[in-house]
């Protein structure tokens, strides 16, 4: 694991001669991507649209804006340097390769690839935010324990570094946003679902990624030889030791069940899944409920190996964990979705890739 990737200094200086100094090493490096970056795809599109368009224009504000910000943000903060956080890194990288493949998997259902681009972000956000809600919902008395005035507690709910996510509630929020971005823009959810949902399972693994590198989401002590112990101060190793399961004194926990890399393989394998499966689908909405049926058991069992929720009761008090009992939900969606889709017609296709096979 690595909570801390590494650290951003932030009072390096590159000096301008009369011009005066400019952030260095650290803004000045994020301004320097910004500006390369931000300038090539305005160029992209000013070659595209041939001209100045009104949407280019807001673009260009936009641009600049950011920059500006840039710039001026190294006086704002006190501090030497900043982390950069593997979490939260991870989710960055999993926003950038969901969309990059929604991106590119959209036209099979004859969606603009840059409908995909705004919706994976926005997906993400939405995401997070319903991740973080299940979590504080869940787990509010561990959330909120110190918290005694308002601030505490609104300090509290956006804590991520010190708090956590549940990914079945981001799943869930990001549904509802999703079905109502596509009726608003007039696009079959489940037609546009099918295409695109190796996305979702290429997002989750690179979420796991950030999960391992984190220490959280950890699994119970294993004697096989892929086992990860985890260091002294770590997630895991606090867990262990407020059970009475670990000396305190101890450099590292036993070897555990890497879960969130067992999650990794698994999210990888449903997107290699799905997108062979949508060749063969039967109706649109087929492929998401293939997604459906496999994720929630796989869930399933993944949930049985870890223990970070360990004697946390689910929602129905039936010996499952939270998880586990959201996965059974999510199998018996699946299930439906596939009988309606199966029964419902044959799957619509826009072009060679996405056709049925005679």
């Amino acid at each position: 694991m690595r909570q801390v990737l590494f650290y951003i200094p932030l009072k390096e200086k590159w000096s301008l001669g009369p011009l005066g100094d400019v952030p260095g090493f650290g803004f000045g490096i994020v301004l320097l991507v910004w500006c390369l970056i931000g300038g090539f795809l305005l160029y992209q599109t000013w070659r595209t649209e041939k001209g100045l368009t009104a949407e280019m224009k807001g673009s260009l504000v936009s641009f600049f804006a950011f920059a500006l910000g840039i710039i001026l943000l190294p006086s704002l903060v006190s501090a030497p340097r900043i982390p950069v956080y593997g979490y939260g890194a991870m989710l960055v990288a999993a926003c950038l390769a969901s969309g990059w493949v929604a991106r590119k998997r959209s036209p099979l259902a004859g969606v603009d690839p840059d409908f995909s681009a705004n919706l994976a972000v926005v997906m993400v956000l939405v995401g997070i935010v319903g991740a973080r809600l299940l979590h504080l919902i869940r787990y509010h008395d561990r959330a909120f324990a110190r918290c005694q005035s308002l601030q505490d507690y609104l300090l509290a709910a956006v804590n991520l570094p010190d708090g956590g996510l549940v990914l079945h509630g981001g799943i869930a929020l990001a549904a509802v946003v999703y079905v109502l971005h596509c009726r608003k823009h007039h696009i079959s959810p489940l037609k546009y679902g099918d295409a695109v949902i190796p996305a979702l399972f290429v997002g989750i693994a690179f979420g796991r990624v950030g999960c391992f590198l984190n220490g959280c989401c950890f699994g119970g002590v294993t004697t096989l030889p892929w086992g990860v112990s985890f260091p002294q101060g770590s997630v895991p190793w606090k867990e262990y030791v407020e059970r009475g399961l670990l000396d305190p004194g101890s450099a590292c926990t036993a070897p555990l069940h890497p879960t969130q890399l067992y999650s990794v393989i698994d999210g990888l394998l449903l997107a290699l899944i799905t997108t062979v499966y949508y060749r063969y689908r039967r109706g649109d909405g087929s492929v998401i409920a293939l997604g459906a049926i496999a994720y929630s058991m796989t869930r399933f069992f993944i949930e049985s190996l870890r223990t970070d929720e360990q004697g946390q009761p689910g929602f129905l008090n039936i010996g499952l964990t939270p998880a586990q009992e959201i996965s059974l939900a999510t199998l018996v969606f699946g299930l439906m979705l596939a009988w309606w889709s199966h029964t419902s017609g044959r799957a619509s296709s826009v072009t060679s890739e996405g056709r049925q096979p005679a």
